[in-house]
């Protein structure tokens, strides 16, 4: 487990948490393939595509990066009779997994506070250099060109999500929210794998009592929800009806101080969820939650693997027995009760 703290992790660094947890970071940029002209009428071949964009990377780059074929994932918008020519042909989305260049040849600094500074902003400004270079770009494919336009996702732009909560809480809120904090203090975070928030060997959905205990690697939690997200992944995406129920969850966490929840969003953006002994990534989407908690307590999701806020209490006491229970031991009270005369 790390002990630097929070405000001193640098977005090239990983963040080992609890449950066999650990916070990648990453590049995660979204871009959407358009046919260059009107006239390009053949359909688009997502291989050629990917390695196209793969050598351009390579090779057309001061600093030449690197992308694994399963960093780079293409689909093809689902082909509709009303779609005009100038529609766009496929979304996809690239990962940069291998940051090393950037921690590598940075100067040293007498206090640590300005090295992590100086390694955000050369963090941000090769991000925003990678943008310029791949938006707007021609891929030639045999013959035929297509144009790609590329973003940076809502849930990997920290700096814009702070903006935006500036600017709600300065001026569309008033300067106030229902709860009276003058900053928000809630973050929800999508796609998140079922299991690595499950107890193991007890049960595959969800675990409030496991996720409670990870989640506090940030800080102190006043509210905590979990619920089944079969909407994960689901738009745009063909293949949706081959996704399993209950395979993602959703949760949600408000903190007590708004310090901790600032850490938060800041790790987890930019970073992806990695489990120990296994090599999948979970490539999540997190955002800030303008409503607080109160949203979520009164209108809580349908599910199975829905939690609920007034069932917290409960549900701690009845995953601790059961972790009791399987390690064979007995509550002492338990004991007492059965042994009394």
């Amino acid at each position: 487990m790390t002990v630097k703290p929070l405000e001193l992790l640098p977005p090239t660094e990983t963040l080992e948490m609890e449950n066999g947890l650990k916070l990648v970071p990453r590049l995660r940029l979204n871009f959407t393939v358009y046919p260059s002209s009107p006239s390009v009428s053949k359909s688009l071949d997502e291989w050629k595509l990917k390695r196209a964009l793969i050598d351009f990377l390579k090779t057309s780059l001061s600093v030449p990066v690197i992308v694994p074929e399963e960093d780079l994932v293409i689909k093809r918008i689902k082909e509709v009779r009303t779609r005009k020519r100038e529609d766009p042909l496929a979304r996809g989305t690239l990962f940069v997994r291998d940051l090393g260049f950037l921690k590598s040849a940075y100067k040293r600094y007498e206090e640590e506070e300005e090295e992590i500074t100086a390694l955000e902003k050369k963090f941000l400004d090769w991000r925003r250099f990678l943008v310029e270079k791949l938006d707007g770009i021609e891929l030639n494919l045999e013959g035929f060109k297509f144009k790609l336009t590329v973003v940076i996702p809502e849930s990997d732009n920290f700096e814009a999500m702070k903006t935006a909560w500036g600017d709600f809480y300065a001026f569309g809120n008033r300067g106030y929210s229902r709860s009276g904090n003058q900053g928000p203090d809630t973050i929800t975070l999508r796609g998140a794998p079922s299991r690595w928030f499950a107890e193991p060997r007890v049960s595959s959905k969800p675990s409030m009592l496991v996720t409670h205990t990870i989640f506090s690697t940030f800080g102190k939690i006043r509210n905590l929800n979990i619920a089944v997200d079969d909407a994960f992944g689901k738009d745009g995406n063909e293949d949706a009806e081959d996704i399993i129920s209950g395979l993602h969850c959703k949760i949600t966490v408000q903190f007590e101080k708004h310090r901790d929840f600032y850490n938060a969003l800041r790790v987890l953006s930019g970073r992806s969820l990695q489990k120990q002994g296994s090599r999948l990534w979970a490539d999540y989407e997190v955002t800030w939650d303008k409503d607080g908690f109160t949203q979520h307590s009164r209108n809580p999701p349908q599910g199975d693997g829905s939690r609920m806020q007034e069932m917290a209490a409960g549900q701690f006491k009845n995953e601790a027995l059961r972790r009791q229970r399987y390690s064979g031991s007995i509550p002492d009270d338990s004991r007492r009760k059965r042994f009394k005369e």
